[in-house]
């Protein structure tokens, strides 16, 4: 069924976050997104949310530059088209280098609008066959607040927990925490700060208990990673080294991971990101799905995501209330016995507001 992009509309929040969110690279204490409505020649709307931060701290990317490159490139591109298949706003955008979580929260409200025309969920729009998705937590304090924060997230039902870690981080410490609560899975993230140091230090996170860590070395530090899946007995796990297909062939061609984390803003959306599942799946690569400190629009699209086949290790799933007073959809996304049920109403399953 034929679309016509009849109009595109931002809109941008801004809330504080309930406790700060420490990572080495930088501290979040507010959150600004741009929500992206579609809506097509039937007056249904898609909704998308474009997470990009306000400063080039994870990627290249701003919430600014987002706003422009929306406002005054892909806007203008889009509207009055008549579409088939959302796919095809890739492929349009094709003339438009680089920007990929700006065209992320276009695509994404496209993919919401095709399966509301279809009144179906979008997961089941997108082939996802698992209604409840594990849910997962991250840890992101200062260390005197770890135990406390890990105790809070398991008494809550989280069934993975990821552990902010950087080379000053105390490996002995983290083992008492991981050993604590032997029927969790926990993740660690590194968010790269190990580039500058050796190898030999990140082997001393070896017998910590992760189940795997999470971007050790810069985003193309290749060779490092090569080196550490080869000499770690912990899974190694890309995360911003992964922005297309192409990389994730390079993975694989390299050796250097066995895992990566799916992160549909940073690969440009719904198109690229189904193509490097199957890549991923055709190559026996574990997959799940990563959080960007988001509103229930995008973590309601990453919920779909994560009921695809093959998407085999716990994600970034906390409940709406983790991060917000109040959340951007209704009903707000809640943890029940450790999962998360997905929403059988068309699209992306919730309502705006």
């Amino acid at each position: 069924m034929a679309v016509i992009i009849e109009g595109i509309h931002l809109e941008t929040v801004r809330q504080p976050l309930k406790t700060p969110f420490n990572t080495v690279l930088q501290q979040v204490t507010e959150r600004e997104v741009i929500v992206v409505a579609v809506t097509g020649d039937s007056r249904d709307v898609g909704y998308g949310e474009c997470v990009a931060f306000e400063t080039p701290w994870y990627n290249e990317e701003t919430i600014s530059s987002c706003r422009f490159v929306l406002e005054q490139v892909l806007m203008p591109v889009l509207t009055n088209k008549t579409i088939e298949h959302p796919q095809e706003v890739w492929e349009l955008f094709k003339v438009v280098k680089g920007n990929r979580m700006a065209k992320a929260a276009i695509e994404m409200a496209v993919w919401d609008l095709f399966a509301k025309q279809q009144e179906e969920p979008l997961w089941k729009f997108v082939g996802g066959t698992q209604q409840s998705i594990p849910a997962g937590v991250v840890v992101a304090a200062d260390p005197s607040k770890i135990k406390e924060q890990v105790a809070q997230a398991a008494k809550a039902g989280y069934q993975r927990i990821k552990i902010k870690i950087h080379p000053d981080s105390e490996p002995s410490f983290l083992k008492t925490v991981v050993y604590a609560y032997p029927e969790l899975q926990f993740f660690a993230d590194a968010n790269g700060s190990f580039s500058g140091h050796r190898l030999d230090r990140l082997k001393e996170f070896d017998e910590v208990g992760f189940t795997l860590i999470e971007q050790p070395f810069g985003e193309r530090q290749w060779d490092l990673h090569t080196q550490a899946k080869k000499q770690l007995k912990t899974k190694i796990c890309l995360d911003e080294s992964i922005c297309s297909a192409e990389d994730v062939q390079q993975m694989i061609d390299l050796e250097a991971g066995d895992i990566i984390v799916l992160k549909m803003s940073r690969l440009g959306g719904w198109t690229e990101t189904l193509k490097v599942i199957d890549l991923c799946k055709a190559n026996t690569i574990g997959m799940w799905v990563g959080g960007m400190i988001e509103f229930g629009v995008s973590k309601a699209h990453n919920l779909a995501l994560a009921s695809l086949p093959g998407i085999n290790y716990p994600g970034d799933f906390s409940a709406s209330a983790h991060f917000w007073e109040k959340d951007i959809i209704e009903p707000e996304i809640s943890v029940e016995n450790g999962k998360i049920f997905l929403s059988e109403r068309p699209g992306i399953g919730y309502k705006v507001v």
